[in-house]
């Protein structure tokens, strides 16, 4: 982004992006219990941001940890919910993601016991290795999204394990602890804001539903 100030606190349609993620879930359903992991070193960035916009959605901010696995495990030690009920987890710079993509996520889960979200690859791909690169089918590959959903009892589990540089994602962590994860359809619109071209794509499509509506 070119910017010291993080991803998630620049300014979309006058907000900040973090905080029209969580409107989002709050929409979805507002009896959500929503849980902020943030570096310790954003947290007072955050609370001086919440009182700025007046922001009063409720939410627990809690301490990440030193990679997304362990910011992961750091909410879920907070949860006091039932075993049988659904976590989602979210990326916080994904915030055009619709309100029916969350309770699909939700549904799917709570019915198969998890739901990552994917859309296809519309690039052609290919494989470079030490002897040249290849083609490889598009076919069978899909671009993985948040949130990802999965019931309270699994995840826990699963995130009970020794951290490994593979996890790359819930689903990846779930997976090696032997949970079979079902995929849902995901969404073009529900990217990751990461440079300021997508920063300028959200405020354009944001714009456009805005005056849809």
């Amino acid at each position: 982004m070119n910017s010291a100030l993080p991803k998630q606190f620049m300014l979309l349609l006058g907000r900040p992006v973090l905080m029209h993620t969580i409107i989002q879930f709050h929409n979805a359903d507002p009896e959500f219990n929503i849980i902020l992991v943030l570096p310790l070193s954003h947290q007072q960035t955050w609370k001086d941001l919440v009182s700025e916009h007046e922001f009063h959605i409720p939410h627990l901010v809690v301490t990440g940890g030193e990679t997304r696995f362990h910011s992961v495990k750091n909410g879920l030690d907070t949860l006091t919910a039932s075993d049988d009920s659904i976590v989602a987890v979210h990326d916080g710079v994904r915030p055009m993601l619709s309100t029916e993509l969350i309770l699909q996520c939700f549904s799917v889960a709570q019915a198969s016991g998890s739901a990552v979200p994917v859309i296809p690859l519309t690039d052609s791909i290919r494989q470079v290795n030490h002897a040249g690169n290849t083609a490889l089918s598009r076919e069978n590959l899909k671009l993985v999204q948040t949130p990802q959903c999965f019931r309270t009892a699994d995840i826990k589990t699963a995130f009970s394990t020794a951290y490994s540089p593979g996890f790359t994602d819930c689903a990846s962590v779930l997976e090696a602890s032997g949970f079979v994860i079902s995929l849902t359809e995901g969404e073009q619109d529900n990217f990751k804001i990461t440079t300021q071209k997508d920063l300028w794509l959200a405020e354009h499509l944001m714009s456009m539903r805005s005056s849809y509506k």
